[in-house]
């Protein structure tokens, strides 16, 4: 099964903005990606109707994705919080609507970077409480033809949802149209004890995937399986993109739980040309075979 590839703006800059969204959209097109993530860190950085223009001059299929900076929290948090998150999130899908993006794809549980230690009894009331803030936001989004996607995040980022099977208990009454999960290659790799078996067990609940190295570098250059991971994605029935997600060293949202402290390739270009160029052989491989 080949997968269009895209690419993350964050592999650039931070926040996006109206300003740079041409020039990056016309670098990711000329490195032959087929499809652009869009970060909506602040509803009004940058405009959808402008950003539907630009990514259809370069013939680029827009995904949206959302960040949980500080103060976004969708559980243990004060009413107020909860619901400014919710209507955040509903931002995203309507924007995700303006673009033709079928998914909007992140971590929208807690705020990235919030750790706290918890027991088996207060973990299910609080996926409980996450499903009671995201049912509304679900209903909303697969009115519209939007699919959410919830990715599970690592230890270091959250304490909350780390793997597929915390994904599929915390989210499991609400998945469907309007529902899913987002896997992260960086993340499942620290997380899962098998990737290729965590991939399955997501299965028809796969909405989107993002990819990197393991140490958030270039694809192709670091320890994963690829054609395994491949391989678990067709078995899975996964026919949606991979998005490139890495970062530079100055994403303010979420630095500290990024932690991106040194240059993880020659340059940003390079990181990116060199994941498109390893996934895009791979592909042929796979296709010759």
């Amino acid at each position: 099964m080949r997968r269009t590839i895209g690419v993350n703006t964050w592999v650039w800059v931070s926040p996006l903005t109206d300003g740079p969204l041409p020039q990056l959209a016309a670098k990711a097109a000329g490195m032959g990606f087929g499809a652009i993530e869009l970060p909506v860190e602040q509803p009004g950085d940058w405009s959808p109707d402008a950003a539907a223009e630009t990514l259809a001059e370069h013939g680029l299929a827009p995904i949206v994705v959302g960040a949980m900076g500080p103060g976004r929290n969708l559980v243990a948090a004060r009413g107020s919080e909860i619901v400014a998150t919710q209507n955040y999130l509903v931002h995203c899908v309507k924007v995700a609507e303006r673009l033709g993006s079928r998914v909007v794809a992140g971590p929208f549980t807690a705020s990235t970077g919030r750790t706290w230690r918890m027991d088996a009894e207060e973990r299910e009331d609080l996926y409980r409480e996450l499903r009671t803030s995201l049912a509304p936001v679900v209903r909303q989004a697969e009115e519209r033809g939007i699919r959410l996607a919830i990715e599970p995040l690592n230890r270091y980022e959250t304490s909350l949802v780390n793997t597929v099977e915390q994904a599929l208990d915390a989210l499991g009454p609400l998945l469907g149209p309007g529902l899913g999960l987002a896997l992260d290659s960086y993340h499942l790799n620290i997380e899962e004890k098998h990737v290729g078996d965590a991939i399955r067990a997501a299965g028809e609940h796969l909405a989107h995937v993002q990819v990197c190295g393991n140490d958030r570098g270039a694809v192709g250059d670091d320890h994963i399986d690829w054609p395994a991971f491949l391989d678990a994605l067709d078995d899975a029935g996964y026919a949606g993109p991979l998005g490139l997600e890495s970062f530079t060293g100055e994403n303010a949202t979420i630095a500290v739980a990024a932690s991106v402290w040194r240059p993880l390739a020659p340059s940003q270009d390079a990181l990116a040309e060199r994941s498109i160029r390893y996934l895009t052989a791979l592909q042929d491989e796979r296709e010759a075979r």
